[in-house]
């Protein structure tokens, strides 16, 4: 069977992997290149913390044991000169200021009745473990399964796989989908490939992982998917001895993540690196694709940063940066068959989760189009629902 996976992001790299992995031949499309748009415009989370219990966090907790072992996987297979990962199990630590220290344990409680590991730390031990927090904060909570991944780097070695079971990578820009013709000569309802600015591709189905402008990819092709971007900023220190040792975050930003408010949102998100920089994060807001420099949503940022970690307010900023994040109304990734054009499938609206949930996504795009087994019930994800066929707001 011949498949193209329109992106080659994340999500992209990990269903061309899956698909190839199941002995698919595989055709990547991507107008930028591999990592060129949101993968390498973000802080490659691999999240349990942040989810409520529901589909979303189900999905959370397989995606975050296969990417243990692919990570490892990825690395021992990795060519001389080609860069790890990254993958690091550092594990997270959510904190609240004072007044919401009772809902952040609230909301811990539900998480471990779905199987999330979240250890409540009082002051001495959350010192212990991050000793350059504010002491503002007198408790906090312990993820120890949180991850992280080099985004870029992940993706690539993702596709790298992929390439070296057989798929092809090719840049073009898609401009439409070619179809079946039926007994009357007039296009039937099945894809069988696709239009490009470098020329047409043909393939048996069609994968759209186009992340932020799955959107318009599916209008391009014929239908209707309501993904849309929700823009995030990052600010990026210079290197220095590492001071922060977990991904740490305040409370508000698991309640970022679940907004669907389109004004701008700020929430403090802070993690070194392996390079010796420190990420800091996050903001949410959908204005468009606007490149237009957003300084309420850095000096937002900034503030509520330096108060988690006074320290930073004496640190240099080498540069910032901005993502597209592919937001669903109802906070759910759309993975699976279009529903109304036959051959066609999903994987797109992942917003911020799209590099945590990608191995995951991987497996259930080939259960969609190869019938392999699902690793978790499809049927949350489906882009069937009614939350992503009605009109964008």
């Amino acid at each position: 069977m011949r498949v193209i996976v329109i992106g080659a992001g994340a999500v992209g790299a990990a269903s061309a992997l899956a698909l190839a992995e199941a002995g698919a031949e595989v055709v990547v499309v991507d107008r930028v290149g591999v990592a060129g748009e949101t993968s390498s415009r973000c802080e490659g989370n691999i999240l349990v913390s942040d989810k409520g219990p529901g589909a979303e966090a189900e999905l959370a907790i397989v995606a975050n044991r296969a990417w243990r072992s692919l990570a490892e996987r990825l690395d021992d297979e990795r060519g001389p000169g080609r860069p790890a990962t990254e993958f690091e199990a550092k594990g997270g630590i959510v904190v609240a200021f004072p007044g919401g220290e009772g809902a952040l344990a609230d909301f811990a409680g539900t998480q471990r009745g779905i199987g999330i590991r979240a250890v409540e730390l009082d002051a001495p031990e959350l010192r212990s473990l991050e000793p350059h927090l504010s002491h503002e904060i007198g408790s906090g909570i312990h993820y120890p399964d949180d991850a992280q991944v080099q985004p870029s780097l992940a993706t690539q070695a993702m596709l790298a796989r992929a390439v070296r079971l057989g798929a092809q990578l090719r840049i073009a820009e898609v401009t439409g989908a070619r179809y079946a013709r039926g007994r009357s000569g007039g296009a039937s309802g099945r894809i069988v490939g696709i239009e490009t600015n470098a020329g047409p591709i043909e393939a048996d189905a069609v994968v759209n992982c186009a992340g932020p402008w799955a959107g318009e990819v599916a209008a391009l092709l014929g239908t209707r998917l309501d993904i849309r971007p929700r823009r995030g900023m990052i600010l990026v220190t210079v290197p220095m001895p590492q001071r922060v040792f977990h991904k740490v975050y305040d409370a508000d930003y698991v309640g970022a993540v679940g907004s669907a408010d389109a004004a701008l949102q700020t929430s403090t998100v802070v993690e070194s690196t392996p390079a010796g920089t420190v990420l800091i994060g996050s903001s949410r807001e959908r204005v468009g694709f606007s490149d237009a420099l957003a300084l309420p949503a850095l000096a937002g940022i900034a503030a509520k940063a330096t108060r988690l970690f006074p320290f930073l307010a004496d640190t240099m900023v080498l540069r910032s940066y901005h993502g597209f994040r592919p937001y669903a109304p109802d906070h759910l990734p759309a993975i699976g068959a279009d529903g109304g054009i036959d051959g066609l499938f999903h994987a797109a609206g992942h917003e911020g989760a799209g590099i945590g949930l990608a191995p995951t996504t991987g497996e259930l795009v080939a259960h969609a189009v190869l019938g392999t087994p699902a690793p978790l019930d499809p049927t949350p994800f489906l882009p069937t629902r009614a939350a992503l066929r009605e009109e964008a707001a």
